[in-house]
């Protein structure tokens, strides 16, 4: 279940992305724990890192779709190996995996546009090694696009080579200092409202382009820049209007979903260390794993990352199903940004709990992990900002249920075209999904799911006989609870299908449906302790606090598990 360089192969992967995974595993384990760790606490730019991808053509292959690949038969995107290069990344550190991050999100609305140039240019970089950046972010605004401050002036007439001049600033822009094209998202000075939205492409090498500084004490660059009087012309022009807005929003649907897997990789490292610690040391005259809140904490953190691993692989079928008619991954996109994250948060919580004082050595990866998992969920506009979002489809997805084909597990070498033609950033309302209940029936004889499957269903009963009325509808405090209990419900889903795919252990599926179990329990409780719940919801939350179906001998199972994983990994030195 956990990732291990030594033992990685990609077998379901084709041979040059495997080849290319392989390599960039040998990169990080050639150069070792050492050098990773001091160059992270020195805040060594990576300009090694960056020469080994462009050598490798390892973006540009990960990258380019087919539209621009000039027949190059590897480069396409396909977000099932895109998950797997930002698992690793994730693994030897946030900052490695941030450089990939956001030339993902610069490249969005490139290949969105219809502006051949600006494409081809763009494919042109990738080849020679270059990086990209996002410029959305400000430093009054945050990601609120209604509120930009970057403004295009045009120029005249517009007969003349540029048609705009930008002024403004851009905040939390990482790879600022070196990006070969940013992605810049600004608004027309004469023209008011969605109609003014710009995406444009600008070079940070260009003396228009005014670097600030780094905003953050750290190998990655996390900028903040000016341009002053910058020249737009034709060909920069990316997107206008609403396009703009919509491109916008497209982009984080296809970037930010990078976010799941990177927390996943962080959390195996952190992992891999913790158990060989604690399972070789000896306190009170007892291996300190043979303490039984030492193994809960162990088995819960396992339990919690299988279910990471699962909810993020079954989601990435429907990220590459996707089409004007499905368009379900809109909801699962803002779980694997915000809920996935915030187990990682989970993870290294009962990891540090464990193994204590050691997680702040500073030879150890532990220590990266510790400082870096909580940026995940903090990436993407807070949890709160994607709870509101999952909670628009709620009603649809519990109540009005609509036949689809199967999903099946989309490892093929295609091109995912279709994350460049999404679409309006709207209508979310309307998106209709499969009976949620199958997955749960199908694991009825598994007493955790079968349990969990209870409390999910009562949240229909909830929304039936005691919904929020028209003032706690507009309490997001309220509300944020509620999203937080269907969220349960999405996520159990998809880690039950996946379970089917992939054979999951019973034993292993029962635990991870034990945490979910507590889980609900708690988020009920905090339902019940709302300033606003009515009495009809305090006792519908008081009903669906429950106990886990305890086996012994299956927890036991599970630990021999983790158990084993002991001296299973060590970085080369």
């Amino acid at each position: 279940m956990l990732f291990d360089p030594h033992e990685f192969d990609g077998a379901h992967l084709d041979p040059e992305s495997r080849r290319l995974l392989r390599a960039t595993i040998d990169w990080f384990e050639n150069r070792g724990k050492r050098r990773l760790i001091a160059d992270d606490q020195a805040r060594v730019w990576y300009t090694d890192f960056l020469d080994f991808v462009g050598r490798e053509k390892l973006f540009a292959t990960f990258c380019t779709p087919r539209s621009e690949a000039d027949g190059a038969p590897d480069k396409r995107w396909d977000a099932a190996r895109n998950a797997a290069l930002s698992e690793i990344f994730g693994f030897y550190g946030l900052q490695y995996w941030y450089a990939w991050q956001v030339t993902v999100l610069g490249l969005g609305p490139i290949w969105m546009s219809d502006n051949a140039v600006a494409r081809r240019r763009a494919a042109e970089l990738l080849d020679e090694g270059a990086v990209f950046a996002f410029g959305l972010s400000e430093k009054e605004h945050g990601a609120d696009v209604y509120s930009t401050d970057m403004i295009l002036t045009p120029t005249g007439d517009g007969s003349g080579t540029d048609l705009f001049r930008a002024n403004g600033g851009k905040y939390y822009i990482g790879n600022g200092n070196v990006a070969g094209m940013v992605s810049v998202f600004g608004r027309r000075a004469d023209v008011e409202g969605p109609d003014g939205y710009v995406f444009f492409a600008v070079d940070s090498r260009h003396p228009n382009f005014k670097l600030v500084k780094n905003i953050v004490d750290s190998q990655m660059f996390v900028s903040e820049f000016h341009l002053e009087d910058y020249p737009v012309g034709a060909d920069d022009v990316l997107h206008t209007g609403q396009d703009a807005f919509d491109a916008a929003l497209n982009t984080v649907n296809v970037g930010k979903f990078n976010l799941c897997t990177a927390s996943i990789g962080i959390t195996e490292h952190a992992f891999h260390e913790a158990i060989t610690h604690a399972h070789n040391r000896v306190l009170y005259g007892k291996r300190v794993t043979d303490f039984p809140h030492v193994r809960q904490s162990f088995v819960d953190a396992y339990a919690r990352l299988a279910a990471m691993k699962l909810f993020s692989d079954r989601a990435v079928d429907y990220f590459r199903t996707a089409s004007p008619d499905d368009r379900r991954y809109l909801l699962f996109n803002p779980i694997t940004k915000m809920k996935v994250t915030s187990e990682g948060e989970q993870v290294i919580g009962l990891l540090w709990d464990v193994i204590a004082a050691k997680g702040f050595e500073k030879d150890t990866y532990f220590a990266m992990a510790g400082r870096d998992i909580g940026a995940l969920p903090k990436l993407e506009g807070t949890v709160h900002v994607n709870l509101a979002l999952v909670l628009k489809f709620m009603p649809a997805y519990l109540f009005d249920p609509v036949a689809y084909p199967e999903v099946p597990t989309r490892h093929d070498a295609a091109d995912d075209d279709f994350f460049w033609r999404q679409g309006p950033a709207r209508g979310l309302g309307g998106i209709r999904f499969h009976d949620w209940e199958t997955a749960y029936r199908k694991f009825a004889h598994v007493p955790n799911v079968a349990r969990f499957h209870q409390q999910a269903q009562a949240i229909r009963t909830l929304l039936t006989t005691a919904a929020p009325d028209h003032e706690q509808q507009q309490d997001l405090d309220f509300l944020l609870n509620l999203g937080h209990l269907f969220t349960l419900v999405v996520y159990g889903q998809l880690v039950l299908e996946q379970a089917d795919l992939t054979d999951l252990d019973a034993d292993l599926l029962d635990q991870v449906f034990d945490v979910l179990v507590r889980d609900f329990s708690g988020y009920a409780v905090a339902l019940h302790g709302k300033a606003s719940s009515t009495d009809g919801q305090q006792a519908w939350a008081l009903g669906q606090v429950r106990k886990p179906v305890v086996d012994r001998e299956r927890f036991e199972r599970v630990w021999a598990r983790v158990a084993a994983l002991s001296g299973a990994y060590e970085m080369n030195p």
